[in-house]
Parts: C-alpha cells; sequence; structure tokens
C-alpha cells in the first residue's frame, strides 16, 4: 500500500509469542495524521485500560460471530 502525503497509517503485528507491536507509517510524521497515528500508538502500547476495553470489544465482537 502506498501512502498520499496527507495519510499516514498505523500498521499492527503479531509477534511469534504473541505480543502486539504498533508501528505507524506516514511520509509525513509531523504532520496531522502522523501526530494522531503516534498519539494512537502510544496509546494502544502504554495504557492498560485502554488495552482491556480493546480486548472486551474484540470478545465481544467474536461472541456475536
Amino acid at each position: 500500500m502506498e501512502l498520499k502525503d496527507n495519510q499516514s497509517a498505523l500498521i499492527l503485528e503479531v509477534d511469534e509469542h504473541g505480543e502486539v507491536m504498533v508501528n505507524v507509517a506516514s511520509s509525513d510524521i509531523d504532520g496531522l495524521t502522523g501526530s494522531i497515528c503516534t498519539a494512537l500508538a502510544e496509546k494502544l502500547m502504554g495504557d492498560e485500560q485502554f488495552q482491556e476495553e480493546l480486548m472486551e470489544m474484540i470478545a465481544l465482537a467474536d461472541d456475536s460471530e
């Protein structure tokens, strides 16, 4: 996937131990989209309560299928 100048993306990767890693891809890391993605990546990796909320949402989505 090629990003335009005004686009950024979060890249989520799971390693062999089941740990999730978050990376940011951006052509303008200091721009608005890069800053938002960086802030989201930091929130994903550093906020345990947010991580728990995400896992609950994933579990609920799995249960509804």
